[in-house]
């Protein structure tokens, strides 16, 4: 099975909750962009190309781990480009949330994807078709700056709509309800 027909499996089987109209419209989107690109995956493909991330968060302590990415100076979740060794979503987004924090040990809250978010990039790339989970990190986690991030910080789940943009707002509150 290729990274491609995993993705078309993830996305069939996301179910959004019930009210989100507009991620049942994302996954059709990503469905239909992965019908009609066999390099729908890769950072190569002009019309955009599906981004795998993970919202690393610490339940108990109720903060989330952000990173200040270099590139867009902004504070985002983990995430970013498939490789072609990544034979899942799941695991693009788990080798991202750990190489961008450092952090080993992480685990994907189960249950797949938390939600989608389709974003503009600059050319040539043009769309992030981003399927977004959430990494639990484990007691004790000390995170690592990579050279993609400008800082790593630990925020209060209150403290997030003060730094964040309401992509990774929303990520928030689509994994608190899945918690």
């Amino acid at each position: 099975m290729t990274l491609r027909d995993d993705a078309t499996l993830v996305l069939k089987g996301y179910a959004p909750e019930q009210g989100a109209g507009h991620q049942a419209e994302l996954r059709q989107a990503y469905l239909d962009h992965l019908a009609q690109h066999d390099g729908g995956m890769w950072k190569a493909c002009g019309a955009g190309h599906v981004t795998a991330s993970a919202l690393v968060i610490d339940p108990e302590r109720e903060k989330v781990l952000l990173t200040l990415h270099r590139k867009l100076r902004m504070w985002l979740q983990m995430g970013g480009h498939c490789e072609p060794q990544d034979a899942t979503l799941e695991a693009a987004a788990l080798r991202e949330a750990t190489e961008e924090s450092g952090i080993t040990g992480l685990t994907l809250l189960p249950g797949g994807p938390v939600r989608l978010d389709r974003h503009p990039i600059p050319s040539p790339c043009n769309w992030h078709l981003d399927v977004q989970y959430a990494a639990l990190a484990p007691a004790g986690a000390a995170e690592r700056i990579s050279d993609e991030s400008l800082e790593l910080r630990w925020f209060g789940f209150g403290d997030v709509p003060e730094v964040a943009d309401a992509s990774v707002v929303r990520l928030l509150e689509a994994t608190r309800s899945r918690l």
